[in-house]
C-alpha cells in the first residue's frame, strides 16, 4: 500500500468513527456536561498513554506562550463539544452536524476581524452561499422566532459550537514546534478541572455498564484512536484530499441518525447541504495553493506542527 493510499484509509476510518459520535453521545444517556467531562477524562488517558509510549513528553517543545495558547484553545474546544452535544438533544444529529460544519467560515471571518487576515470578495461570496445553505438546512421558519422552542435553541447551539471551534482553531494554529498530539492532550486535560464543577457525578453513579461503555468509547475511540489516525493521515495527504474526505464525517453522521433513530432531513433542507459542501471546499482549498505539498505533522517536521493537523484537534 502506498503512503497516499494508507493516508486515505486512515483518514476515511477516522471520519467514519467521527460520524458515529452522535450515537455514542445519545446512547450514553448522560447530560452534555457529563458526556464531555468523561470524554476528556478517558481521552486524556488514551492520548496520554500514546504520547508516553512514543516518548514525546521528554522533548515536548512547549514554551510558556504556546502552552498558554493550548490551554486557551482547550477552553474553547470543551465548551464547543458541550454546545454541540446539547444541539443533538434539541434538533437531531443530522441537523446539528450539518449546521456545525459552518466551522471553516467562522475561521475565515474571525481571522479577518481579529487578526486582519485578508477576506477576498470570492471568499465572502462563498461564505454568503454557505449561509444560504445553512438557512435551508436548519429548517427554521419565521414562526420559530416568534414561538421560540427547543429546535431554534438547538440550531443556535450548533452555531455557537462552530464559533467556539473557530476561535480554538485560530488560537491553536499559532502554536509551532509542538506535536499536535501534545496540543490535543493539553486541551483535554484542561477540560477536566474546567468541567468538574458542572458535572453531575451523583447522577453518574447510577450509570449502567453499557452506558459507561458509550462514555469510555467517546474518550478512547473518538478522542484517542480517531486523533491518532487523523494526524497520521495528515502527514501523507495533500490538503485537497483532506478537505474532500472531511465530508465523510457528516455523511456518516446523517446515515447513522437515520439508521438508528429514524431521523432524516427534509427535501428542502437537503438542498442546502451541497451549498455548504461546495462553499466549504472552495474556502478551505483557497487557503492553501492546490500545488502545495502535503501538510506535515510535527511527527515529520518537529519545528512546526501542521496547521491542518492542529485544526483537527479542535474538531468533533
Amino acid at each position: 500500500m502506498t503512503s497516499d493510499s494508507k493516508g486515505i484509509a486512515q483518514l476515511t476510518t477516522a471520519m467514519i468513527l467521527s460520524g458515529t459520535l452522535g450515537v455514542f453521545v445519545v446512547e450514553s444517556g448522560a447530560s452534555p456536561f457529563d458526556v464531555v467531562f468523561f470524554r476528556v477524562v478517558f481521552g486524556a488517558l488514551a492520548l496520554g498513554a500514546y504520547v508516553v509510549a512514543r516518548g514525546w513528553l521528554r522533548d515536548h517543545g512547549f514554551t510558556p506562550r504556546t502552552l498558554g495558547l493550548a490551554v486557551l484553545g482547550g477552553v474553547f474546544i470543551v465548551f464547543n463539544w458541550v454546545f454541540l452535544f446539547e444541539s443533538y438533544e434539541n434538533t437531531s444529529i443530522s441537523v446539528a452536524t450539518v449546521v456545525y460544519h459552518t466551522q471553516p467560515f467562522y475561521v475565515v471571518l474571525l481571522g479577518a476581524v481579529l487578526f486582519r487576515e485578508r477576506l477576498t470578495a470570492a471568499k465572502a461570496g462563498w461564505i454568503a452561499l454557505a449561509f444560504a445553505g445553512l438557512i435551508l438546512v436548519s429548517g427554521v421558519t419565521p414562526a420559530d422566532f416568534t414561538s421560540g422552542g427547543t429546535y431554534l435553541t438547538g440550531v443556535g447551539q450548533a452555531l455557537l459550537a462552530a464559533l467556539l471551534y473557530g476561535l480554538s482553531t485560530l488560537v491553536t494554529k499559532r502554536i509551532t514546534g509542538v506535536r499536535p498530539h501534545l496540543i490535543a492532550l493539553v486541551q483535554v486535560v484542561v477540560g477536566i478541572p474546567l468541567l468538574l464543577p458542572f458535572a453531575d457525578l451523583g447522577a453518574i453513579s447510577g450509570t449502567s455498564a453499557g452506558e459507561w461503555g458509550w462514555l469510555a468509547g467517546l474518550g478512547f475511540i473518538h478522542t484517542g484512536l480517531m486523533y491518532v489516525l487523523m494526524y497520521a493521515a495528515y502527514a501523507k495527504l495533500p490538503l485537497s484530499k483532506i478537505a474532500v474526505l472531511a465530508f465523510v464525517y457528516p455523511a456518516v453522521a446523517m446515515g447513522m441518525d437515520w439508521a438508528v433513530y429514524g431521523h432524516h432531513i427534509g427535501l428542502v433542507q437537503a438542498l442546502g447541504v451541497p451549498l455548504i459542501v461546495l462553499a466549504s471546499l472552495k474556502v478551505t482549498l483557497a487557503r492553501t495553493p492546490a500545488s502545495a505539498p502535503a501538510p506535515r505533522t510535527a511527527a515529520h517536521a518537529p519545528a512546526a506542527a501542521s496547521p491542518t493537523a492542529t485544526r483537527a484537534a479542535s474538531g468533533a
